[in-house]
C-alpha cells in the first residue's frame, strides 16, 4: 500500500481523550491537518474510561482519511503510543493475551486502531498533556466539550 501514498505530503493529526470521573461520562476529539485545511472530529460516551477515548480518538481520526497517507499522530496517551509501537506485536502474536496470559484489556479498540493504521505509514508521537501544546490543549478542550 506504500506505493499510494503521495510523496512526502503528510496529515497532521492530535487526539485526545478523557473521562471525568474515571470510569464515568467520557468525551475524545481529533484535529486533522493537511495541505492547511482542518478538521475536528469528537464523540463521547456515558459510560467508559479514559483509555477507551484515547483509543476511539486515534482510531476515528486514522478512520476519516479518505486514502492511504502518511501521518504523524499526536497523542497525550503513552497508553496509545506504547500500545500501538510497542505491546501490539506481542498481543498479536498471543492471541491477543498479555504477559501474564489475561486478555488485553480493550481489545476491541485495539483491533479498530490496528485495522485504521493499516493503509497508512503511521508515526506516533507522544506529547506531554497540558503542557502548554497549542494544539493538544485544543483537542483537550474538544474532548472535554464532547463528554458534557
Amino acid at each position: 500500500m506504500a506505493s499510494d501514498i503521495s510523496s512526502g505530503e503528510r496529515v497532521e493529526i492530535w487526539t485526545d481523550g478523557g473521562c471525568r470521573p474515571n470510569p464515568g461520562p467520557g468525551g475524545w476529539a481529533a484535529i486533522l491537518r493537511f495541505r492547511g485545511v482542518e478538521k475536528e472530529l469528537s464523540g463521547g460516551d456515558r459510560a467508559t474510561t479514559n483509555n477507551r477515548m484515547e483509543l476511539t480518538a486515534a482510531a476515528a481520526a486514522l478512520e476519516a482519511l479518505k486514502k492511504p497517507s502518511k501521518v504523524v499522530v499526536h497523542t497525550d496517551s503513552e497508553y496509545v503510543k506504547n500500545g500501538i509501537t510497542r505491546w501490539m506485536t506481542g498481543w498479536v502474536r498471543k492471541n491477543w493475551r498479555g504477559a501474564a496470559g489475561d486478555p488485553v484489556k480493550n481489545m476491541d479498540l485495539w483491533q479498530r486502531l490496528l485495522a485504521a493504521e493499516k493503509p497508512h505509514e503511521v508515526e506516533w508521537k507522544w506529547i506531554r498533556g497540558h503542557n502548554g501544546d497549542v494544539m493538544n490543549e485544543r483537542a483537550d478542550r474538544l474532548a472535554t466539550l464532547a463528554r458534557e
